[in-house]
């Protein structure tokens, strides 16, 4: 293992006491994390805040076999040390990572081919919003649903973590791009993102503002992080043939459901998570970003929208604003 030979043994990180509400969220000490043949371990300047870290705080999103009970699905930062069989950083290097847990903490260790190098431009806080979201919306939009250039796309949560990144990169591919939002001032932050149409869904049907917005066609993709009563209008609100990818259940489970329109429009209901999928698939999708979004990111087309940041301690705080449902674009703690 090649190391910084200062490195502490202690760090401060984030630790869920219960199951229950952000005053959960408790500072403590635990010993720096071992490093593996494979991996890299990050001197953590960042780390995103994400609805799984509120689901697994409230008891509802237990860590994959293997990985930290610290909750941070994202981090940036910098390399300290390196297992024997890295290849592809060194320590001094700034990276940002997709990690399975363990983010809310002053280190984390990850797998090299997780990471990747922060943006020419970028800041820590700035990398640190990229894994998570543009890792889901990579994987949902583009590689299971297949959004295509010219196609139309339903965004709900248009202003959450997933719907400002979904609707600057769907824009970027050159799909008409529709989004659903809470207020007034959430609608016009999503169209100043670059969504064509923005709907506030308590003023407005987005069935039907869909159905308007496409002369009556429907959208061939819908995002959905809601789930609840919002499968079934998804279903209305689709074209045939259309495809509907289901990241999120905020709303809870569909009590009751008519499955012909389903049939009829030869639709596709697709769902899926990142957490536990294995270091191999998530090494692909860090590939096709390296490959076909870190170039838009470093011309500065595309850049994740940072609401507020707090530091490691306030991360009860972090989690209030977070459930608060508020804020438009990402929330980031700061190490």
């Amino acid at each position: 293992m090649s190391a910084n030979t200062q490195l502490p043994n202690s760090m401060k990180v984030i630790e869920i006491t219960n199951p229950g509400t952000p005053d959960v969220l408790v500072q403590a000490e635990r010993p720096l994390p071992l490093l593996v043949q494979n991996e890299i371990l990050v001197k953590v300047a960042a780390a995103g805040v994400n609805r799984p870290d509120v689901m697994q705080r409230r008891g509802q999103y237990a860590p994959p076999p293997g990985a930290s009970d610290i909750p941070g699905l994202e981090v940036a930062g910098t390399v300290v040390a390196v297992g024997a069989d890295v290849q592809r950083f060194a320590p001094g290097d700034q990276v940002c990572a997709l990690i399975a847990g363990g983010g809310y903490a002053e280190y984390c260790t990850v797998h090299e081919s997780n990471a990747l190098p922060v943006p020419k431009g970028f800041s820590m806080v700035e990398a640190a919003a990229i894994p998570e979201t543009f890792f889901t919306v990579w994987v949902n939009v583009f590689q299971r649903a297949h959004l295509k250039a010219g196609e139309t796309i339903l965004i709900h949560g248009g202003t959450s973590g997933i719907g400002t990144v979904a609707t600057m990169l769907a824009k970027a591919f050159g799909a008409f791009v529709i989004t659903t939002v809470g207020s007034e001032e959430k609608r016009q932050a999503s169209l100043a993102l670059g969504a064509d149409v923005a709907i506030n869904y308590r003023d407005q049907d987005f069935v039907e503002q869909t159905k308007l917005a496409t002369n009556g066609k429907g959208a061939d993709v819908i995002v959905d992080l809601i789930a609840g009563e919002y499968v079934a209008k998804n279903y209305q609100a689709a074209a045939f043939d259309g495809r509907i990818v289901q990241i999120g259940t905020q709303n809870g489970v569909v009590k009751e459901l008519n499955l012909m329109p389903l049939l009829h429009k030869r639709l596709t209901h697709t769902g899926s998570t990142l957490r536990a999928r294995s270091v191999e698939d998530k090494a692909q999708i860090a590939a096709d970003l390296a490959k076909n979004v870190w170039p838009l990111l470093e011309q500065g087309s595309i850049r994740p929208q940072i609401f507020k940041t707090f530091p490691l301690k306030q991360a009860a705080e972090a989690h209030t604003l977070m459930e608060s449902s508020e804020h438009i674009g990402k929330i980031v703690l700061t190490i």
